[in-house]
C-alpha cells in the first residue's frame, strides 16, 4: 500500500515548483523616527504641566487673599427651643477632672 502511494504521489511531491517571487518587505521607519516625535511630545507636556502648576498657584493665591465673608447671625426663632441641659456628671466632660487633683 505504501509503495503504491509512493509511486503515484511521489512524482507530485518531488516535483520542483517554479521559484516564487517574494515581495520586498518595506523598511520599518516608524520605530526609529519616533525618537524625534517623542522628544517633541515630552517638551510639549512638560510645558503644559508647568503652565498648569502656575495657573493653580495663581488661582490659589487669589482665592486665599480674598478675605473671609462674615455670615449674618441668624435670628432666634421661637420654634427652635434650643435647650442647654447640663450633663448628669457635671459641667465638665465625662473624662475631664478639672476640680479634682490626682
Amino acid at each position: 500500500m505504501a509503495q503504491l502511494l509512493r509511486q503515484r504521489l511521489g512524482p507530485m511531491l518531488l516535483r520542483r515548483s517554479a521559484p516564487v517571487q517574494t515581495k520586498q518587505i518595506p523598511k520599518r521607519t516608524f520605530a526609529s523616527s519616533a525618537q524625534h516625535e517623542d522628544a517633541e511630545e515630552a517638551v510639549k507636556w512638560r510645558n503644559i504641566t508647568i503652565a498648569g502648576y502656575v495657573t493653580c498657584a495663581l488661582l490659589g493665591a487669589y482665592v486665599l487673599t480674598g478675605g473671609e465673608h462674615h455670615q449674618e447671625e441668624r435670628p432666634e426663632y421661637s420654634y427652635l427651643h434650643i435647650r442647654n441641659k447640663e450633663f448628669p456628671w457635671g459641667p465638665d466632660g465625662l473624662f475631664e477632672h478639672k476640680n479634682e487633683h490626682h
